[in-house]
């Protein structure tokens, strides 16, 4: 196989997967994984993809913090979609905790009102939406408000977690991937979405197809920790891969 078919096939396995490994590339192709990573780096610098240490993606997997105000029109169409299918799992007088986010926030609004729930969450603007519904009991977690996301962090929020029980939590993430697992942008966020993972029954993750194949700065956990996850159609074939190895139930969300 000359150069240029290399490159072609490289590309090709990262639009259909959108995430290769050098050591698979390598096989396939009967090759060193010398000869691709020098691939590898000529393709980077023509802005084809991003290397990683011993992947590559077609963008660049590191995501930045980012305010709520911004999320909030970001893929818009597939939160409301997500959040419409996650929206199934309430039942009545559940109780569950409701992360902060953008995806959450859709979440929120597609809960039924005709449901009495308690519901547990660190995000303002959940909390204000929800209390709207005399059903609805709210539980806001204190601490230091956090501005990008409108939602408290710290050690004071954790501590009202430790006497709660829920059935649920619902929590969304800037990143996941086979080797980082879930990630998000701060420290703190990821000490408290453990938290609230400790406090429910089953833990259930809401990410448009987008985050597949990024990395926050922090490690919230690894996919074991995970009893769902629900995206949209647009989730590639190597991720649906690693995510049903991995033992993780896979809910695609569709209009």
């Amino acid at each position: 196989m000359s150069i240029a078919e290399r490159y072609k096939y490289i590309q090709e396995q990262l639009n259909k997967y959108g995430y290769i490994r050098v050591a698979d590339i390598a096989n396939e192709l009967n090759v060193t994984k010398a000869t691709i990573r020098k691939d590898l780096r000529f393709l980077e610098s023509q802005k084809v993809l991003y290397r990683t240490h011993g992947s590559a993606s077609p963008v660049n997997p590191h995501v930045t913090d980012m305010s709520v105000h911004v999320k909030s029109h970001i893929n818009t169409e597939l939160k409301r979609i997500i959040a419409r299918e996650a929206a199934k799992l309430v039942s009545d007088n559940d109780s569950i905790i409701v992360a902060s986010g953008s995806t959450l926030y859709a979440f929120a609004e597609e809960i039924s009102t005709d449901m009495h729930l308690n519901v547990v969450t660190p995000d303002l603007r959940v909390a204000v939406l929800l209390n709207e519904n005399e059903k609805i009991d709210i539980i806001q977690l204190g601490g230091r408000i956090y501005k990008n996301t409108l939602s408290v962090r710290g050690d004071m929020a954790a501590t009202e977690l430790k006497d709660i029980h829920c059935t649920k939590v619902f929590f969304g993430a800037d990143g996941i991937d086979a080797e980082s697992g879930i990630t998000c942008s701060t420290l703190e966020e990821a000490r408290l979405t453990n938290d609230m993972m400790d406090a429910a029954s089953q833990v259930i993750v809401l990410l448009d197809s987008t985050k597949f194949g990024r990395r926050g700065f922090a490690k919230i956990c690894s996919l074991d920790r995970i009893d769902m996850i629900i995206t949209d159609e647009g989730i590639s074939e190597q991720a649906r891969k690693y995510i049903e190895e991995s033992g993780v139930e896979l809910v695609i969300a569709k209009e």
